[in-house]
């Protein structure tokens, strides 16, 4: 037993060490650098208590990319999950070629967030807009990355062909783990193929709808380098009287604030969305797996 603990330890210690010096090192330095006014430059740095989080609840930039940062996570978790659910059920029906649709579905997760911002960027600022000019089809004559009202939602649009495939693989997953005498019963009993799909696949998928809408949630959450190239925040709009950026998320908006100098307000920030991502997390896990049993 001595022995294998050993081996244990000195396979398990590379791993352990790095994750405190990249993890748990960095984590608690943030925590101390929140609470200074640290500007990243400066080895002089004050302690300043709760001053940068109390600043946070009056600034009306940090207020709106935190509400925004909500309602493009929400967009999405229904979204992805919708369509991925859809694309699920295509690629493990009977359809001819469903292999090569399913790679086919997959591939756009493949593309890095900063390439995919700058091709979607290009099509929807200039070859719609080009085309909506050409044939005078109105609603296509201007980007929808220059209206504040439409932004958001064409951001999670362009998140959704993304990353659909990747969530549709768990589902897939799922769905070739359940027994096809269950589904063959149900056709045999009467039921539709709709009625099977809700009473019968939907159920015993709750552990992958679990699964999809943590990951949804937490990327579109933190998302950043397809939210910079796409829109870079883009377009101004106003919120309690004061100029903000439309579609500038919590992340860029952390990053924009570290950028400026302003270390320890971002770190601030950076601690806040960690909470936040953390309760939200917490929260829908505990209910979806709530869900589960009750199935």
């Amino acid at each position: 037993m001595k022995k294998n603990s050993a081996v244990n330890i000195v396979f398990l210690a590379p791993c352990v060490l790095t994750f405190i010096m990249i993890i748990i090192i960095p984590f608690f330095f943030g925590l101390y650098y929140s609470v200074t006014d640290w500007n990243g430059v400066s080895d002089d740095v004050a302690f300043v208590g709760l001053k940068n989080f109390r600043g946070l609840a009056s600034s009306p930039d940090f207020i709106y990319s935190f509400l925004i940062t909500i309602a493009y996570t929400l967009i999405n978790i229904v979204f992805i999950n919708i369509v991925s659910f859809i694309l699920s059920l295509i690629v493990t029906s009977k359809i001819r070629r469903r292999n090569f649709y399913r790679s086919g579905f997959f591939v756009p997760y493949l593309i890095g967030g900063i390439v995919l911002g700058y091709i979607w960027q290009f099509i929807l600022n200039n070859i719609l807009v080009k085309i909506g000019t050409t044939y005078s089809i109105a609603f296509l004559e201007t980007s929808f990355l220059s209206m504040p009202n439409t932004v958001i939602w064409t951001m999670a649009v362009v998140n959704t062909w993304q990353y659909a495939g990747y969530i549709m693989l768990i589902f897939v997953a799922a769905i070739q783990s359940i027994p096809s005498s269950l589904m063959e019963a149900a056709n045999v009993d009467g039921a539709n193929y709709f009625h099977r799909v809700i009473h019968i696949l939907i159920p015993m998928m709750a552990n992958a709808f679990t699964i999809s809408i943590f990951l949804t949630l937490t990327t579109s959450f933190k998302q950043f380098d397809m939210n910079m190239t796409l829109t870079n925040g883009g377009p101004a709009t106003r919120f309690m009287d004061a100029p903000v950026k439309a579609s500038q998320l919590l992340a860029m908006n952390i990053f924009n604030t570290a950028t400026a100098n302003r270390m320890a307000e971002a770190q601030a920030k950076a601690v806040v969305l960690f909470i936040a991502l953390l309760i939200v997390s917490l929260i829908q896990v505990s209910v979806n797996k709530k869900k589960e049993v009750e199935m």
